[in-house]
């Protein structure tokens, strides 16, 4: 990250956006919503951003273990940041009321990618 900030947050944010595929993968936003994202990400400064890379490693399951109220997990089946089958899957065994949503086809950036789905997923949840 502070050798090449350009080409690291580059790259992070191509596999938050993509699904895997043919010639390493499949971009599922268009290629603006890149660029505005490293608009943003460069508004930081760098010690914080390379700072809270450390922040990945954190093992928060002993936190969600205090979660005591219906629990939504939304996931895309192709997250290549956090990918489904070691985090959003096993989370009924951290949190034994949450409800698991997996979106197909879905990156890590699914807010962006699957707007409709997401929302779809949460009008339900609430309703």
């Amino acid at each position: 990250m502070r050798e090449n900030p350009d080409g690291f947050l580059t790259d992070f944010l191509m596999n938050f956006y993509s699904i895997p595929g043919d010639e390493g993968g499949r971009l599922m936003v268009p290629e603006t919503q890149i660029i505005t994202a490293l608009q943003v990400a460069h508004q930081a400064e760098l010690d914080a951003l390379a700072t809270s890379i450390q922040l990945w490693l954190t093992d928060f399951r002993k936190d969600l273990a205090a979660l005591s109220v219906p629990t939504l997990v939304i996931h895309g089946d192709h997250d290549q940041i956090v990918p489904f089958e070691v985090s959003g899957k096993r989370m009924p065994q951290f949190v034994p009321q949450a409800r698991v949503q997996v979106i197909a086809d879905g990156p890590h950036g699914l807010l962006a990618s699957h707007p409709d789905e997401v929302s779809a997923a949460l009008v339900e949840f609430l309703g």
